[in-house]
């Protein structure tokens, strides 16, 4: 199995390459994973990850929680495909505080990122998902409660892309705040399961 690496950190990979059960990654503030025209490309958020084939994905799944405080802080899932050209394209789903309170976030970046957003059901700042490779090619994004899976959103471009150097899959925390010092986020249990 593949050793998990940090990008965006000099932070010691926690449980020395193999995450323990929980774990907490430090945001710094102005980190952001965020693309929106005309010019604004930031991939300076800490992110935790295994480099794996693209083709060998089948499901990443974390539980996390924060206590989200300044504008945009958030913290979840990644995959990242780093191209043949050096590009980045890359899917994140978590929880973003936005209008004041928590949301589940999933935002995908082909071109450009878009931004989808569903306020946290239990209202808390707590929440378990999951990235899945389903049976048409597309991924899926989970929420997980209990035993109940509920669907929040389908990617139908990301295993269909050509020219991928390499995949990673993982977690992230992000702070775009310039305010506010360093933003924790807690992780537990990450699965990450290949074909």
């Amino acid at each position: 199995m593949p050793q998990f690496k940090f990008a965006n950190s000099n932070n010691k990979v926690p449980g020395d390459g193999t995450p323990p059960s929980e774990f907490t990654i430090k945001a710094p503030a102005s980190t952001d994973i965020w693309d929106k025209p005309p010019s604004t490309s930031r991939f300076s958020a800490p992110i935790l990850y295994q480099s794996i084939p693209l083709s060998s994905f089948k499901r990443a799944r974390v539980a996390f929680n924060a206590l989200w405080e300044k504008q945009y802080d958030q913290g979840g899932l990644i995959i990242v495909l780093n191209t043949a050209d050096g590009g980045k394209k890359w899917v994140k789903t978590g929880i973003e505080l936005t209008h004041g309170r928590p949301h589940l976030s999933t935002v995908a970046k082909d071109n450009w990122a878009d931004w989808s957003l569903l306020a946290v059901p239990s209202g808390g700042g707590a929440a378990t998902l999951e990235m899945a490779k389903e049976q048409d090619n597309s991924l899926w994004i989970y929420l997980v409660e209990g035993l109940q899976k509920s669907p929040l959103r389908e990617i139908t471009w990301i295993f269909e892309e050509k020219d991928v150097k390499d995949c990673w899959v993982g977690v992230y925390a992000a702070r775009p705040s310039s305010e506010g010092g360093e933003l924790p986020v807690n992780f537990g249990h990450l699965i990450i399961d290949q074909a």
